[in-house]
């Protein structure tokens, strides 16, 4: 019975994601979220959930949970910040392929909206503040300019997100890895110490 609910409670947030990319947050009814994820009535997603701003909460923090899990893995792999961020580039340039949504999520959707208040904004989630130790590592080793690390956050996946951003709403029509090494480098170049 529990695998049971745990799967129903996967396809509810599946549905959910898939929903609020398409149409929005606000746009998207726990009645859509029902039909989408196959449940036979509406009344089904309260088992689970208890509002509809529950269940957006609970979708955010397991995106950014699920990416924090990823950063950790890169920084344990490797030494240098270079080669951390280099990997987190590839990371996210992989999921323009294998979970679009999810990376659609983060960009396009206006958590504000649905975050309670005591929730934190994207800038100071665990995810970033582990992205901010990767570019404080790079300027403690001599390979990051020394400037305030928000800032080089801002420079460096300022291209990495627009590149990934402009990947996932079409404007680029290529396969994501053509651009890749470009975005790489366009970014490194803003940051690293020349």
């Amino acid at each position: 019975m529990t695998q049971k609910n745990d799967e129903t409670q996967n396809e509810i947030l599946r549905a959910a994601l898939s929903l609020f990319v398409q149409k929005g947050y606000f746009n998207t009814s726990l009645f859509d979220i029902a039909q989408a994820a196959k449940l036979s009535q509406t009344q089904e997603i309260y088992l689970y959930f208890d509002s509809k701003q529950e269940l957006a909460t609970e979708l955010y923090n397991n995106v950014l949970d699920t990416l924090s899990v990823s950063i950790d893995e890169i920084r344990r792999r490797n030494k240098k910040a270079s080669e951390q961020l280099h990997s987190l580039v590839d990371l996210l340039f992989k999921l323009t392929d294998d979970a679009p949504e999810a990376l659609r999520f983060l960009f396009e959707i206006n958590a504000s909206e649905f975050l309670p208040t005591e929730a934190k904004p994207y800038l100071q989630t665990p995810a970033v503040n582990k992205m901010l130790k990767m570019i404080q590592l790079g300027i403690n080793n001599g390979e990051i300019r020394s400037l305030a690390p928000m800032l080089l956050y801002s420079y460096f996946f300022g291209i990495i997100n627009t590149t990934l951003q402009m990947i996932l709403n079409g404007t680029l029509e290529k396969r994501s890895e053509l651009y890749q090494s470009q975005a790489w480098l366009a970014a490194w170049n803003a940051i690293v110490k020349k």
